[in-house]
C-alpha cells in the first residue's frame, strides 16, 4: 500500500505511519506530508532505523498556505501515478489565541479542514487508480457546530471551537463524498472517519499550558492515554484491509472498542445534504482554485 500521511511527524500520524512502515514484511511505502524539513527528516531517520524500511518520504506543505497546498499537489501527482491511502489527520490543536493565516482565515479552519479539503480533491484521481481499493481516512472526534455566520470566528473565538468546527466540517465531506461517488457507476473510493477512543500522548504536551500539562500527566499514569505506537496498531486495518472491507465502511463515523470497529451515529446536522452542499460551496469559494473547483463541480456532474 502506498499511503499519505499528513501530519505525519508527530502524535496519531507518525503512530500510523511507524506502524505501517513496519508491517506486513515492510511492503508498505509511507508519505509524509509535514511543513518542516527538518522533521521530516528526523522522522524518515527514526522509521528507517526502527523498522528497515526505506519506502518513507516526505512532502513539504505548509497547511497554512494555500499556494504551498497547490504546490505540494503538484509535486504528489508529479511523483506517483498512484495513491491507495490518504490519512487526513493534520491539525492545531491548543492555541493561547487566534492566528489569522496568509490567505485571511483562522488558523484552526484552514489547516485543519480547508487545505485538506483542496488537497482531498486534488488527488482523487490517484485513489481511483489504486489497486487494492482507493480510501481516505479521517481523524475525527464527536460533536461541534458549524460557526455560518462567523466561520473565521472573528467574533467568539477559542480553540476548543476552532477545532471542533473543523472536526465536524471534515465528517460532512467525508460524507458528501461517499454519496458522490455511490453513484458514480465504475469509481470506488472509500471515505472512512474514525475516532480514537482514547486521547494520543503527542507533542502537544510540549505546548499546552503548565495546569493542563499537570492534569495531562496525571491522567497518563491513570490510563487515560495511550502511545501514538498503540494507536497506529490500532488504525492500520483500516489502511490495509481489502477494498470490499473497506467500502463497507464507507461513510461511516467508526471507532475501537473491545477489539472490533463499531459505528457510531452521526449527528443529523452532518448528514443533512442541504447543509452539505452549503459547507461545500463555501469550501470551494475560500479555495479559490480553478481546479479545485472544476474536480468538484465534476462529480457533482457525474453523480447526477
Amino acid at each position: 500500500m502506498k499511503i499519505l500521511v499528513t501530519g505525519g511527524t508527530n502524535g496519531m500520524g507518525k503512530g500510523v505511519a511507524k506502524v505501517l512502515a513496519g508491517t506486513d514484511n515492510q511492503i508498505h511505502e509511507v508519505i509524509l506530508l509535514c511543513r518542516s524539513e527538518e522533521l521530516g527528516e528526523a522522522t524518515i531517520r527514526e522509521i528507517e532505523n526502527s523498522t528497515r524500511n526505506k519506502k518513507i518520504s516526505i512532502i513539504l506543505c505548509d497547511l497554512a498556505k494555500l499556494n504551498n497546498v497547490r504546490t505540494a499537489i503538484t509535486k504528489i501527482q508529479s511523483d506517483h501515478k498512484y495513491l491507495d491511502c490518504i490519512f487526513i489527520n493534520a491539525g492545531l490543536g491548543y492555541a493561547a489565541k487566534r492566528v489569522e493565516t496568509v490567505d485571511g482565515m483562522d488558523s484552526h479552519f484552514q489547516v485543519n479542514y480547508l487545505s485538506q479539503f483542496m488537497l482531498t480533491l486534488n488527488l482523487l484521481n490517484l485513489l481511483e487508480k489504486s489497486k487494492n481499493g482507493g480510501r481516505v481516512i479521517f481523524n475525527v472526534t464527536r460533536s461541534g457546530k458549524i460557526f455560518w455566520d462567523d466561520m473565521q470566528m472573528k467574533k467568539n473565538w477559542s480553540f476548543e471551537n476552532g477545532i471542533h468546527q473543523a472536526m465536524v466540517a471534515k465528517r460532512m465531506f467525508l460524507v458528501k463524498l461517499h454519496d458522490l461517488y455511490k453513484s458514480i457507476n465504475g469509481k470506488k473510493v472509500s471515505f472512512i472517519g474514525f475516532e480514537i477512543s482514547k486521547t494520543v500522548w503527542s507533542n502537544q504536551i510540549n505546548i499546552i499550558p503548565v495546569s493542563m500539562r499537570i492534569m495531562a500527566t496525571i491522567m497518563k499514569y491513570l490510563g487515560t492515554f495511550i502511545t501514538i505506537e498503540k494507536c497506529g496498531m490500532i488504525m492500520a486495518p483500516l489502511f490495509t484491509e481489502n477494498q470490499e472491507e473497506s467500502l463497507e465502511k464507507s461513510g461511516k463515523f467508526v471507532t475501537w472498542k473491545k477489539n472490533e470497529f463499531i459505528g457510531i451515529k452521526e449527528e443529523e446536522i452532518v448528514l443533512n445534504r442541504e447543509m452539505q452542499d452549503k459547507l461545500w460551496n463555501i469550501s470551494m469559494e475560500l479555495c479559490n482554485d480553478e481546479k479545485t473547483t472544476e474536480i468538484a463541480n465534476n462529480l457533482q456532474s457525474n453523480a447526477k
